[in-house]
């Protein structure tokens, strides 16, 4: 690293150093990068002019002596000419120039690449990453394009993080990679983070394109397709989370991994979290397509509540009656199977459609909710015992469990912020008016002589 930064800044006259100041987001990190021009018979991936990382993690390559005066037509690229540098916009731009003299040091901007689709610029967060472009599908036999978001700060420090999985990572990041629009995972969890929350790893598998219903679908609809769903979750469980783990600053274990993904991405969402109950805690289920498949039933019930988790489904209100009743049923069935009311959670949106747009919207009380626990900078929930909070979404006023009351209590509520909004003395009251609080996930503390005891709720 030090020669590196030795040869930044003590170059010859008849040289010149080239830095990229900056690259696309979405630029896959484990990809070289060169420069082809004029002094290189314009070969897209000559070895020689490879460019190398300096200590501030910037590519550079210092360019060979040349006569002063002299001037070279050049382009960058990774590798070939199908993934040469392009404008903002994904248009061809002009070929760069440069002139030597001085021993200059010259920064340079790559606005995107051409493998990386056209209509517009890309606007994935710096801290989104390509984590391979053609990752290997063993059970299906396929490659597929994996997505890396990293918490910030991730790259400076050595702190070990949660791992949520989404599907259909087309539409997560960035909206150049996606037709519908993005639910801006990035822009979401940075702002969180700004807040003062903590945030998770987030690993986006983009989906199958025309293998979408087949690898989201457990069991094959005769109309539809499916039939993959199984070998899909057996390559995230068996092949990818293992990966990640390896080559990433995760917490592997159950308790910090969880799933989320949207209508056919929330049914896989489902059917992997309850198969996978030893290794997911927490599942986001958006929208699900429960409608596609009866087995999806069947499936619940024989599968039953192994583990203790946290399931979040939801529907909007324009969705029609059908998936809105399918979303009910489901959390009714959960119930049944013995998923208590601290570990389910099902909202119906008043406006909310079958769209990108609704997820988004809902995607930071999704995770607060999944992810509580970390999220939040209070630590005295994890030695504390869980309570139930009814009702639960709440407009007006919560019941606390009568039997856990003692004259000299004292109740706290707290923001998922760590900020508190609310201290009282409970005095045998089982009673908490919340009316005054604004919308949103807030969490429930009572101390007592012997125990704290905490709770979970959402005000609506």
């Amino acid at each position: 690293m030090f020669l590196g930064f030795y040869l930044i800044w003590f170059t010859l006259p008849g040289q010149a150093t080239f830095v990229i100041d900056s690259l696309p987001g979405y630029t896959p990190v484990g990809e070289p990068i060169f420069i082809a021009g004029s002094f290189n018979s314009w070969n897209p991936g000559d070895t020689e002019y490879t460019l190398a990382k300096d200590e501030q993690n910037k590519w550079f390559l210092v360019m060979p002596e040349s006569p002063e005066g002299s001037s070279i037509d050049f382009k960058f690229t990774r590798g070939d000419w199908n993934r040469v540098e392009k404008g903002i916009n994904g248009e061809e731009i002009p070929n760069r120039q440069f002139t030597f003299g001085n021993g200059d040091k010259v920064d340079f901007v790559i606005s995107n690449w051409a493998d990386h689709g056209g209509g517009g610029g890309s606007t994935a967060a710096d801290n989104v990453d390509i984590m391979d472009l053609q990752f290997y599908m063993p059970q299906l036999d396929r490659e597929r394009r994996i997505w890396i978001y990293t918490p910030p700060g991730y790259d400076t420090g050595n702190k070990r993080y949660p791992v949520l999985y989404m599907h259909d990572g087309q539409n997560l990041f960035d909206t150049y990679t996606s037709y519908v629009g993005e639910w801006e995972v990035d822009e979401t969890l940075n702002r969180l983070s700004a807040e003062g929350y903590q945030v998770p790893i987030v690993i986006g598998i983009d989906h199958g394109e025309s293998d979408r219903i087949n690898e989201y679908l457990p069991w094959v609809n005769q109309q539809y397709g499916g039939g993959q769903g199984a070998d899909y979750m057996d390559f995230l469980v068996y092949t990818l989370k293992p990966f990640v783990d390896q080559n990433y600053r995760t917490l592997p274990e159950r308790e910090f991994t969880g799933m989320m993904g949207s209508s056919l991405g929330g049914l896989i969402s489902h059917y992997g979290a309850l198969k996978f109950q030893d290794v997911f805690s927490k599942v986001g289920i958006f929208s699900p397509s429960y409608w596609i498949s009866d087995s999806v039933w069947a499936f619940t019930n024989e599968t039953r509540r192994q583990q203790s988790m946290k399931i979040y489904q939801l529907i909007g209100s324009m969705e029609g009656g059908g998936a809105i009743g399918d979303m009910w049923n489901m959390h009714q069935s959960l119930s049944n199977l013995g998923f208590d009311e601290n570990e389910l959670f099902s909202l119906e949106v008043t406006g909310g459609q079958h769209n990108e747009t609704f997820w988004r919207e809902q995607f930071a009380d999704a995770y607060l909710w999944m992810y509580a626990s970390f999220a939040s900078k209070i630590h005295e929930i994890r030695q504390s015992v869980e309570i139930e909070i009814s009702p639960n979404p709440v407009f007006t006023v919560i019941n606390l469990p009568g039997d856990i009351l003692g004259k000299h209590d004292t109740l706290e509520i707290i923001d998922m912020k760590g900020e508190k909004v609310i201290q009282m003395n409970i005095r045998n009251n089982n009673k908490v008016d919340v009316k005054m609080l604004t919308s949103g996930t807030y969490i429930l503390l009572i101390r007592s002589d012997k125990h704290t005891y905490t709770g979970m709720f959402v005000k609506q």
